[in-house]
Order: structure tokens, then C-alpha cells, then sequence
């Protein structure tokens, strides 16, 4: 007796989400709920991750002469002495009223330090994402748009290289070329040492510092959203609607840009999303690289130490961004698409 044919994709789906068309209440839910649960699994993958980096006051009194009393001193003052289970409650009664413990190589709240680094990184990263953006776009529909031509293999080649290459060696060679061959700009930091400009002049010193940083991270991530885009015209352009719009007498560049490019801009909605969670948690290797006072050089230091503290501060962190901004393209994705609002 044949058995009736099963549809595996559509029970996959029904399992994964609500399906298309379910009421709003229905999907937030959902999805708040995945969240929730992700953010949850952060919070404590931060305690219990980091206990296998070894003991942090062998760390911090490595090569200096420390007798034992006071490394006991230390471990009872960091609450080490207690048991894991006490600790790791601790950790989160300090967590539920919004602090991060002490850092034990600044020897300040970590949620201090996070909100002093916080504003660099996002200027950074903000900074590189929107060019990336910008350019990643505008060439990935210009390729498409000459499919073949001698643009679109070497635009599609060169991101492809860049997309290939780890950020911390790109940004060793822009660091050498431009600032130990060239001069053109600092070598690192946020702002020239011991300068007290102010107004214009601190404007312009800080864009000089940021150059090469935000062209490190442009080169690596702009080419994602090339291939993307590139990809999702090309789709569009063997489409029915297209034909009607050149039947209309419409040009080229007017079907391109009122009816091509904005259908093909919806998978790149969730990539924007991603990688600007991405941009935050991945400044670790450009802030270490261009000494920029940020997140992610602050993690290094935390790494180096060990300090476990800081380094389960900024984890949660790094990873609620993403987890959230993961959230924002689900539901951005939504109400920009028609066909999961149906019906």
C-alpha cells in the first residue's frame, strides 16, 4: 500500500516558527520568547565559560613577590573562597540589579569601563558599517545590473579577496603601509597623547585616528553586502514585472533603480541587522590592532590578564547585541515583506 506523499519542508517550517500570517501577538511571542531563552544561555555560558582560564590571582601576582597570606587576602576580597554555586549566585544577584562586579586589573565597576568604551566602539563600528553599507550596495547593484561585463568580475573578485582575508593581518599592512611607510596617519589610539585640542580641532583629530580602522573593517565586511546584493538582482532581473516596465517605455536606469533594486533590497534587511551585532562583537581584533579605546580592546586586556570580570561583562554584552539585533531583523524583515503578513 503506498504511503501519502509528506511535505518535510512545510512541517520543518511549522515546527521552526509560526507559520506565514499569524497575528502579530502571536509572532512577537515567539520570537521574544527565543530571545529570552538565548539571552538566558548567554548569561550563564558568561559565569561558567570563563572558569577554565585558571586561577586569576596566580594571574595577577605572577612575577612578583606575593606571600601566601596575601594571595589569600585577594581570593577572599574577589570572592573566590566561596563555592562555585555561590559565586555563580552572586553573579547573578549582582547581574539582576544591573552590576558587573569589580574589575581585577582596573579595579573599577566593570559597567563603568563597558560604558567608557562603549562610545568608541560604536563610532567605530557605526562609522564602518554605514560606509560598507553604502558601498557594498551601490556595487553589488551595479554589477548585477552588467552581469559579465568587465566590472562585475573585477568588483565581485576584489570583495571576494578582501572577504577572504583575517581583519588582524589587513589591518597590520594598512597599519604599516599608511602609518610606518607613508606617515599619512597615527598609529593607533583615539587621539593624539598629551594634546588638548578641543572643538574643531579634536573633531578632525579623531577622524584622522579612525582612517585607518574604518578602512580595515569597510574592506572585510562591505563585500558581504556586494555578493548579497548582487545575488538578489540578479534574481529580479529574470522577472515578468520587469518586462512590463521596459514595455512602458520606462529607461534602463529608471527600471533598475523603481522597480529592480527595491524588491532586491529585502535580503539584505537581515544582513544589515547581522552584521551590525557582528561589527560591535567582532572590534576585538581592529581595537587590539589600532589601540582604539573601545570594547574590544578592553576584552584583550581582560583576556591578558585573565580578568573575569571584565571578560564576562563584555561577553554578555557583545553577545545581547547580537542576540538583539538578531531579534530587530526578524521583525524589520516582517513588516517590510508583504508575503509574511498575508493572510
Amino acid at each position: 500500500m503506498a504511503l501519502p506523499l509528506v511535505d518535510e519542508a512545510s512541517i520543518a517550517a511549522d515546527l521552526d516558527e509560526p507559520r506565514k500570517g499569524s497575528s502579530w501577538p502571536r509572532y512577537l511571542a515567539f520570537k521574544a520568547g527565543g530571545t529570552l531563552i538565548s539571552l538566558v544561555m548567554v548569561v550563564i555560558l558568561g559565569f561558567f565559560a570563563f572558569r577554565i582560564l585558571g586561577d586569576p590571582v596566580n594571574s595577577l601576582t605572577k612575577g612578583r613577590n606575593v606571600t601566601a597570606e596575601q594571595k589569600e587576602i585577594l581570593i577572599k576580597q574577589y570572592g573566590l573562597d566561596q563555592p562555585l554555586l555561590g559565586q555563580f549566585w552572586h553573579y547573578l544577584t549582582d547581574l539582576a540589579q544591573g552590576r558587573l562586579g569589580d574589575s581585577y586589573y582596573f579595579s573599577k565597576p566593570v559597567s563603568s569601563l563597558i560604558l567608557e568604551g562603549l562610545g568608541p566602539t560604536l563610532l567605530l563600528t557605526g562609522s564602518a558599517a554605514l560606509i560598507s553599507i553604502v558601498l557594498g550596495l551601490w556595487l553589488g547593484q551595479r554589477a548585477a545590473w552588467k552581469h559579465g561585463s568587465g566590472f562585475d568580475r573585477s568588483q565581485t573578485g576584489i570583495a571576494l579577496v578582501f572577504w577572504s582575508v583575517p581583519t588582524f593581518w589587513l589591518g597590520l599592512l594598512v597599519l604599516l603601509l599608511f602609518a610606518g611607510v607613508l606617515h599619512w596617519f597615527p598609529t593607533g589610539g583615539m587621539v593624539t597623547a598629551g594634546s588638548q585640542f578641543t572643538g574643531l580641532a579634536y573633531l578632525w583629530d579623531v577622524l584622522r585616528h579612525m582612517v585607518l580602522p574604518v578602512l580595515t573593517m569597510v574592506a572585510v565586511v562591505y563585500a558581504q553586502y556586494l555578493m548579497v546584493m548582487r545575488a538578489s538582482l540578479l534574481e529580479e532581473m529574470s522577472s515578468d514585472y520587469l518586462v512590463t516596465a521596459r514595455a512602458k517605455g520606462l529607461r534602463e536606469d529608471q527600471v533598475r533603480r523603481r522597480h529592480a533594486v527595491p524588491n532586491a533590497l529585502l535580503p539584505t534587511v537581515t544582513l544589515i541587522f547581522l552584521t551590525m551585532g557582528g561589527l560591535v562583537a567582532g572590534a576585538v581584533t581592529v581595537e587590539t590592532v589600532f589601540s582604539w579605546p573601545g570594547l574590544g580592546l578592553l576584552t584583550f586586556k581582560g583576556l591578558s590578564t585573565p580578568d573575569l570580570p571584565l571578560l564576562q561583562g563584555t561577553f554578555v554584552v557583545f553577545s545581547s547585541i547580537v542576540i538583539l539585533t538578531n531579534f530587530f531583523a526578524d521583525i524589520v524583515y516582517r513588516l517590510l515583506d508583504p508575503r509574511l503578513r498575508a493572510g
